[in-house]
């Protein structure tokens, strides 16, 4: 079969996911060297960091998943796809109300934070763009059936509406 042998959405769909994977792994860097600091430190790891990491991660084994050729034509991708997304907001909701505003000072850490933060605006842009496209690849390429009986198969463009030449 070969790279020249695969559809084009196959290999638009795994640059995104290939995005998204190297997106995830940053953001887990960043977060993940507050809580091993803390860790270190013999203190608490604050929830907000470990639910930035828990996020990363998810997303980057989420990545990985989709790189599956078939996976895609399942409903359950862009449903959970939605979900990676809807949690991107929230990490960039809670750290951005945290550090957008923030004057750094000279303070490295303030910075790294604030790069962060805009790290997690492109994962929440990354996974919409997979939510969005994913749903739209899934209803263009799902199995559908005759609308009476549902045991026939039609073929890609077949529409189940009756033709206004049948009716009475």
């Amino acid at each position: 079969m070969g790279l020249f042998g695969m559809a084009l959405s196959y290999l638009l769909f795994s640059l995104l996911h290939f995005c998204q994977f190297v997106m995830a792994l940053v953001v887990i860097g960043l977060y993940g060297t507050d809580l091993d600091r803390a860790r270190k430190a013999h203190v608490y790891a604050d929830g907000k960091w470990v639910y930035a990491v828990v996020v990363g991660s998810l997303s980057a084994l989420t990545s990985i998943l989709y790189f599956i050729p078939f996976i895609l034509r399942f409903a359950l991708v862009p449903a959970w796809s939605l979900v990676i997304f809807i949690l991107w907001c929230a990490v960039f909701g809670i750290f951005g109300k945290m550090y957008i505003h923030e004057n750094p000072e000279g303070n490295g850490d303030i910075t790294r934070m604030k790069n962060a933060v805009w790290i997690d605006l492109v994962n929440l842009l990354l996974w919409f763009v997979g939510t969005v496209f994913g749903a739209a690849y899934w209803w263009a390429h799902k199995e559908r059936h005759s609308r009476f009986t549902g045991r026939a198969t039609l073929g890609r463009n077949a529409s189940t509406r009756t033709s206004s030449a049948w009716r009475a």
